[in-house]
């Protein structure tokens, strides 16, 4: 669990990233309907819980900044007994002021009282352009004589970039409840039929083991389905022979982890699958083992890109030149996609990955990335030799970049072939 402690930290640290005389301003997420009278699970925005650790709707943070002094508020949901008969309970202003370090909090029908005294006296403005809320509408309106409009979401993404040891715990302990999750996945794989029913053996772990939310609508696809890369209908029947290529991840306290294995239906690699798998697996492992600081996500990419390339031609899946093909990017067609993003508070964070500048970020240590190099081969290509045809495979891993080094978080979840066969 983070502490308030922290919260605390970020927000002065996010106070002294602010030009003099500013404000910036976050909305917590809105509830979004799901059908008539229905409403889906409501999760925080990420950034505003970043700054907060606070979990209701219906809330907003100003941080008001002179020259270098700064104030914090919260405006939350008030008290309200019949509202609360429906919807739950809340914290109210009383009892949020003495939870959460904030120099003042107060009722959200006071925020626009509050925001146009600050903005009698600031020149510039930090608020999310991006967000579709009727109350950010409402805020470029009142802002047009503000000096400066400012994007609050990179100030945040880079702030996001460099995860706390309270964070890392909290990664770390979704990984090890993945890590069960998939290792029963491969244990029960042979006695199901449908994927759905794998999808449903995994994510009863997530919830069992206190990580009430997937992080993502897991991927459970069996065969010539792995080839889609965002397969999610999961209503496909598992066959014997067949690869499943599982991609899920749960999430711990509003922390993530992204994990994809690829197992056999029937607990036995065939002969091709083994050979396209092993290929991949030698790949991302020598991915992993050039993670450090300094080095560029760009630089793990092409590489990735030529190890790929070189070993769809020792396969016969290519033919012809690794030069010709490497520049021809012939490669693409089956692994169309980068070699991993960052995780956090998101599954994707939003970190950027380049500065202001537009120059790249290197790795820093305290940056958790996914590895996740994969190969996708239609059953209908008839250009790739027949054994090979409808596999898809990815690997995928949570790496944190150390001082000197990494960390592979996921690296008890089994991944060669005789311990997936094992299980």
């Amino acid at each position: 669990m983070i502490s308030q402690k922290e919260y605390l930290s970020r927000r002065s640290k996010f106070a002294k990233s602010l030009k003099s005389h500013s404000i910036g301003v976050l909305f917590s997420a809105k509830m979004q309907q799901r059908s008539n009278d229905t409403e889906y699970p409501y999760r925080q925005d990420s950034n505003f819980y970043y700054l907060s650790g606070f979990k209701e709707d219906n809330a907003a943070i100003v941080i008001v900044k002179g020259n270098s002094d700064y104030k914090s508020y919260l405006f939350v949901q008030k008290k309200d007994e019949e509202l609360e008969l429906w919807t739950g309970k809340r914290l109210g202003e009383k009892k949020a002021q003495k939870v959460f370090n904030f120099d003042e909090v107060h009722i959200i029908t006071e925020f626009e009282k509050y925001l146009q005294l600050f903005l009698k006296e600031k020149k510039n403005i930090y608020f999310d352009f991006s967000m579709n809320d009727k109350r950010v509408d409402g805020l470029k309106v009142k802002c047009k004589t503000i000096h400066t409009h400012i994007d609050i979401k990179y100030l945040l993404g880079m702030a996001r970039l460099i995860k706390s040891k309270a964070e890392i715990v909290l990664i770390k302990k979704a990984i090890e409840i993945t890590k069960n999750a998939h290792h029963i996945a491969m244990s029960k794989a042979k006695e199901l039929k449908y994927e759905y029913e794998l999808q449903a053996e995994i994510e009863y772990i997530f919830k069992k083991n206190g990580a009430y939310s997937d992080a993502y609508t897991s991927i459970v696809a069996c065969g010539n389905s792995a080839n889609t890369l965002h397969y999610i209908s999961n209503n496909k029947e598992l066959k014997s022979n067949q690869l499943i290529l599982i991609d899920a991840g749960c999430e711990y306290d509003y922390y993530s982890s992204d994990i994809t294995r690829s197992i056999p239906v029937n607990g036995k690699f065939t002969k091709a699958q083994k050979e396209l798998y092993q290929m991949i697996l030698d790949v991302e492992i020598q991915i992993i083992n050039m993670i450090k600081p300094e080095i560029l996500r760009t630089s793990l990419q092409e590489k990735s890109e030529e190890l790929l390339c070189k070993g769809l031609i020792s396969l016969g899946i290519l033919k012809g030149s690794f030069k010709e093909l490497l520049k021809k990017k012939a490669y693409k067609k089956y692994y169309p996609h980068g070699i991993g993003h960052w995780m956090g508070l998101d599954v994707h964070d939003v970190c950027p990955y380049k500065n202001l500048e537009a120059k790249e970020i290197p790795l820093k240590a305290g940056m958790v990335m996914t590895i996740e190099p994969g190969i996708y081969i239609s059953k209908n290509d008839k250009n790739v030799p027949k054994k090979y045809r409808g596999i898809g495979i990815r690997i995928e891993d949570d790496i944190l970049v150390m001082k000197d080094g990494y960390e592979n978080l996921s690296r008890e979840i089994v991944k060669e072939i005789s311990e997936i066969e094992a299980l």
